[in-house]
């Protein structure tokens, strides 16, 4: 599976942005999605996950309530919608995706084999 993020930008604080992860390669039905970020000086974070049946949700403290994770299996795309944005989310967002992960396993980054590049978010004040 390849992945390819896109949709990052600038923003102000308060501000709304979609990211979209597009896969390619193979069908992203039965895989868990999933969003990190890496801030500056900061160590990689869990944003949102979906789990493979796509009936569960899962979001970082930091982001619940202002961020929401979605998939169109149709368009085989994954997107995160971010609303009321915050200084602290700037960082570079990424996606991932695995097809073999269990629910417990999926605010952690080393449990996704599958990794699209990053897409800068920076949320000014």
């Amino acid at each position: 599976v390849q992945l390819q993020a896109s949709g990052g930008g600038s923003v102000q604080a308060g501000g709304s942005m979609r990211l979209s992860c597009a896969a390619s390669g193979r069908s992203l039905r039965g895989y868990a999605v999933a969003w990190f970020r890496l801030a500056p000086g900061k160590e990689r974070e869990f944003v949102a996950a979906m789990s493979r049946t796509g009936n569960g949700e899962f979001y970082g403290d930091s982001v619940k309530g202002r961020f929401t994770i979605s998939r169109d299996n149709a368009k085989n795309t994954v997107y995160l919608q971010m609303n009321s944005l915050k200084p602290e989310d700037t960082a570079v967002y990424t996606c991932a995706a695995d097809s073999t992960i269990i629910q417990s396993s999926l605010r952690r980054s080393t449990s996704y084999d599958y990794w699209g590049q990053g897409t800068q978010v920076t949320v000014s004040s």
